[in-house]
């Protein structure tokens, strides 16, 4: 028999919080996915079998069984932030981009388009880049504000 090389040992208050977790059907399914992993493989299950029992890559359980001997319990239990993702625009050029697109067109435009919004912005310095998408997605408006009453329920 292999040697896995993270041994998953739980002491009892983990045991009984994972299946807390697991039982209340209230976290996401991905918690409750990295719990029933742990509680699979600290009652000696392997990984091929634990991957095959709950639908989930092998790597996946190795994955798991890593982040649980390096972070402990509550760095698997929740997600690491990730590196790469940032906002381009902070809370100061969003609200210029907002009040750029609310004064008239440039010259030769009827309106103002995302791609001339997102040049205007990197000229006026407020980024050193910048998407059409961006914009897009900053200028969008929220499914609440749309309209549909108070309580954002579609009528009847």
């Amino acid at each position: 028999m292999v040697r896995e090389r993270f041994a998953v040992r739980l002491n009892p208050e983990e045991r009984e919080r994972l299946e807390h977790l697991v039982r209340a059907g209230r976290s996401p399914a991905r918690v409750a996915t990295r719990a029933r992993i742990l509680l699979k493989t600290s009652e000696g299950w392997s990984a091929p079998k634990v991957a095959l029992a709950l639908d989930v890559a092998e790597s996946s359980v190795y994955r798991i069984k890593r982040r649980f001997a390096e972070d402990g319990l509550d760095g698997v239990l929740k997600d690491r932030p990730q590196a790469n993702r940032y906002r381009k625009l902070d809370d100061r050029a969003g609200a210029h981009l907002t009040a750029l697109a609310c004064t008239p067109a440039p010259e030769g435009y009827d309106h103002w388009t995302l791609r001339a919004l997102a040049g205007r912005a990197v000229e006026l310095g407020l980024v050193t880049s910048l998407s059409h998408e961006s914009v897009r997605r900053h200028l969008k408006k929220a499914p609440s504000s749309r309209g549909r009453g108070s309580s954002g329920a579609f009528p009847r």
